[in-house]
């Protein structure tokens, strides 16, 4: 009897801990939000680099980011979707302050503050995607996320490149 009150305790308290884990683990939704939001806002910066940008590194670095982004974007919207999980259609009101802080730079401080501004976004996103491709429980967003991490981790070793050819490494970011 008392071996059995023990077992029941025991599975009891591995219970607890497998949803207090789980209630603090990322859900695919907010992955997806989160995910497109950056991606979103990569896009809105790099579009205003190709406006505002003076060098032809940060035009390049930018026309990139456009492509990569939007691609990865749409690829995340059609499996966000097949999932009925709602896709934003905008960046946070924190991503499109960092694009207007960018708007008010002209030349090489704009390509400064872009250079600066793609280090600390690439480390942000880095973070998430890492985050969801270790604790989502859906295992397609899962791998997704961690296939995407080789593509960001590039995104984040030019964006530190261009902060030495732009002259804005080692100054703070946004």
């Amino acid at each position: 009897m008392k071996t059995a009150h023990m077992f029941k305790t025991g599975a009891l308290a591995v219970a607890m801990s497998f949803a207090a884990s789980s209630a603090w683990a990322m859900d695919a939704e907010e992955f997806v939000d989160s995910a497109a939001e950056k991606g979103f806002a990569e896009i809105e910066t790099a579009k205003l680099a190709q406006e505002r940008g003076e060098s032809q590194e940060v035009n390049e670095f930018a026309k990139k980011m456009i492509e990569d982004h939007r691609s990865s974007n749409e690829d995340l919207k059609e499996r966000a979707q097949k999932k009925d999980i709602e896709f934003p259609d905008d960046a946070t009101l924190m991503d499109r302050g960092k694009a207007m802080i960018l708007k008010l730079r002209e030349g090489e401080n704009f390509d400064q503050a872009y250079a600066n501004n793609q280090v600390v976004a690439h480390e942000q996103t880095i973070e998430i995607y890492e985050q969801a491709s270790q604790e989502l429980q859906d295992e397609e967003l899962k791998e997704w996320a961690s296939d995407q991490l080789e593509m960001l981790r590039e995104h984040y070793g030019e964006a530190k490149q261009l902060q030495t050819q732009t002259g804005a490494e080692g100054e703070s970011g946004n």
